[in-house]
């Protein structure tokens, strides 16, 4: 079935407006960006801002919601994958597109406890991301089980987060070993913190490789 050629010119109007918001947002949050350099950077007039989102706001919401679904796409959460190697695509995936962390600690300081947009849609991604990582250990959804997703993201992604500490505490230049040490250090820390009667072995080397 042919597109209709309105239709296709603003999809196109449209992703072309949420990849400059994309960059604005990140460089200046919610309260600092401006519709007027977005307009400009995507080539089109500021009014489409409006006509497609509604606000600055709307755009913001929608611009995370897409980063957050690229994220999940390419690092999922399996049953069975290794818990460690989980932190090594998720810190792989920061590395490269450090966007995502910059966004997500403007939403913060712009919601702080208040509600998210479609907030119930995003605490259902992590609960199953919470049912996956119990039924590689071989238990229950639990507190521990919930604490320990949490752990383990915060873990791959707090050097892209805060790379001027990075920089502070691990000296300037590159530092190869770190992915690895990371992993290690999430694979010693998932073992000790196991629930009772959980495998430690659960999902050990199945994530190598594993689907991005």
């Amino acid at each position: 079935m042919t597109q209709d050629p309105a239709a296709a010119t603003a999809t196109t109007t449209k992703q072309r407006l949420l990849s400059a918001a994309r960059e604005e947002f990140a460089a200046h949050g919610i309260a600092g960006a401006r519709v007027d350099r977005i307009a400009e950077l995507a080539g089109v007039n500021k009014e489409r801002i409006y006509g497609y989102f509604g606000s600055k706001q709307k755009l913001f919401d929608q611009v995370v919601s897409q980063a957050l679904d690229e994220l999940a796409e390419a690092v999922p959460l399996r049953p069975g994958d290794d818990p460690a190697e989980y932190v090594g695509r998720v810190y792989d995936f920061h590395r490269a597109n450090p966007v995502l962390v910059r966004l997500s600690l403007w939403e913060g300081l712009h919601y702080r406890d208040g509600a998210l947009p479609n907030e119930e849609h995003r605490a259902t991604h992590y609960e199953r991301k919470v049912a996956a990582l119990a039924e590689t250990f071989g238990t229950e959804v639990s507190p521990q089980v919930t604490t320990c997703l949490l752990g383990l993201i915060a873990l791959a992604a707090w050097p892209s987060a805060v790379p001027q500490m990075s920089r502070l505490i691990l000296g300037a230049g590159p530092r190869p070993d770190l992915r690895a040490q990371l992993v290690e250090f999430a694979r010693r820390a998932v073992a000790d913190s196991l629930p009772a009667g959980a495998d430690a072995g659960a999902g050990a080397g199945e994530g190598e490789g594993a689907e991005a």
